[in-house]
């Protein structure tokens, strides 16, 4: 028995009262089957709330000897948390230190940076002016070996004029003094 109730929808809740009816056995044996596929499917069912129960019981208690576990374990917690607190202080303290360091070093690199431009370009300046010396330096011996040549051929020159000179004085006798007067020939023969 099924109505229209409107907008093309029916009631199907007697058709679903219809069906269950033929289904359901009328017979003794019918209802015992049932029976006996209830209490099957009752006792399962007990079994696994009790298993479940069992289950439950098993996890109550470790989590109870997890949770007295862990009250034992509290002043050590309170103790690693002090510790790791100061340890993270420690660490931003030398944080802190090594970016100070950091700066100074980097400043002092800057620093040590600028003195060696500065000693470079110093260094480039006297190699230039050491260049500049070694060049006069080298004619300076240059002249010198000019003039000790030189010398050596006045040296030579004055040698021969002075052998040239002896062997005239040796010729011509004996030297006169520039300073002496000369003396008449008569008074230098009675002297």
């Amino acid at each position: 028995m099924s109505r229209g109730v409107g907008y093309g929808i029916r009631d199907t809740w007697d058709d679903l009262v219809g069906a269950i009816q033929e289904i359901a056995p009328t017979t003794l044996e019918g209802v015992n089957q049932r029976v006996i596929e209830l209490s099957s499917t009752v006792d399962e069912e007990d079994e696994i709330i009790y298993s479940q129960l069992d289950d439950a019981r098993y996890d109550r208690a470790l989590l109870r000897a997890r949770v007295n576990m862990l009250e034992s374990d509290r002043p050590f917690h309170r103790r690693t948390a002090v510790l790791m607190e100061e340890e993270a202080r420690l660490s931003r303290a030398a944080w802190a230190q090594s970016m100070d360091a950091c700066d100074q070093t980097h400043s002092e690199g800057m620093s040590l940076r600028t003195t060696v431009m500065a000693q470079q370009s110093e260094i480039v300046e006297l190699r230039a002016a050491d260049q500049r010396r070694q060049t006069v330096i080298s004619e300076l011996l240059k002249a010198d070996y000019r003039r000790q040549r030189q010398l050596a051929e006045t040296l030579k020159i004055v040698k021969s004029l002075k052998a040239q000179m002896t062997e005239l004085q040796r010729q011509q006798g004996p030297a006169k003094d520039p300073a002496e007067p000369e003396l008449p020939e008569e008074a230098g023969s009675s002297s």
